[in-house]
């Protein structure tokens, strides 16, 4: 007779896991190695992986790709990929001249913004976020100015190296600037995500940008509209941040902190 008390209930298979705001480079080799045991520890164990912007601190253009540091989280990213889990990529406001080269190199699809998916019975909404900080109206006309084709075109035109310069002083100045932000301005717009539901026909979103994570529910219509923030990652300070959310094979959304713990 088969013993079958020590048997448990089979978990339901991870469909995807989604991350952003990990802020990747080299002064932060606490924050790389988590990013490496997360995908060979649980992004591994996933259908598909959705990074969700701000991946790296900042991308100057494809051609920063032969660094060293840029190449080793390609090359990890392409091993996640041919093991079979299948990788998507929306640009945050960090990163948004990752190109085609990068994409190839790192085995991953670059999604617009925002981007609806259809998995586990689901209709799910992705977006960095960014888009919808439209109290931030001197962000707002910076994302503007850099997202259009022809700025990418004259920027990639320049060195490398000056580029990285222009880079560090923006990164410097919109440091400076946010001292004097209140925290409502850096957060997203009510209308602005009531729109996106509108404009993508869904009731569920998820998104970073904001380093406030979070699960929002508001009433609209009837019906129950759920918006889940990811967390930033931070792992080279005594205070750990990080985090992630999957969604099983069930509809149902996890999501996990730093240290992997489910949130309840």
């Amino acid at each position: 007779m088969t013993d079958t008390s020590f048997v448990q209930e089979a978990q339901p298979r991870v469909v995807a896991l989604f991350i952003s705001d990990l802020h990747l480079q080299a002064a932060l080799p606490r924050t790389t190695q988590a990013f490496f045991d997360f995908l060979t520890e649980h992004a591994a164990f996933a259908q598909q992986l959705y990074l969700l912007g701000d991946i790296f601190e900042y991308w100057a253009g494809d051609d920063d790709l032969e660094t060293p540091y840029n190449r080793a989280i390609a090359d990890a990213l392409r091993q996640l990929n041919e093991r079979g889990v299948k990788l998507f990529w929306i640009a945050g406001n960090r990163d948004f001249l990752v190109g085609s080269a990068f994409a190839a190199a790192a085995g991953l699809t670059i999604l617009d913004d925002p981007h609806v998916i259809h998995l586990a019975g689901r209709d799910i909404a992705l977006a960095h976020g960014d888009a919808q900080c439209t109290d931030d109206t001197a962000y707002m006309a910076f994302r503007a100015q850099v997202r259009q084709p022809a700025w990418q075109q004259q920027f990639l035109a320049m060195p490398l190296a000056q580029r990285k310069a222009i880079i560090e002083g923006v990164r410097q100045n919109s440091k400076d600037a946010n001292k004097e932000k209140s925290n409502e301005i850096m957060d997203v717009n009510a209308g602005a995500i009531a729109a996106l539901y509108d404009s993508t026909g869904t009731q569920l979103l998820i998104h970073g940008h904001t380093h406030r994570p979070a699960l929002h529910a508001v009433e609209a219509s009837g019906q129950t509209r759920l918006r889940y923030v990811l967390p930033d990652w931070e792992y080279d300070v005594d205070k750990v941040r990080g985090g992630w959310i999957s969604l099983t094979e069930d509809g149902v959304l996890h999501r996990f902190d730093a240290a992997g713990v489910e949130l309840r």
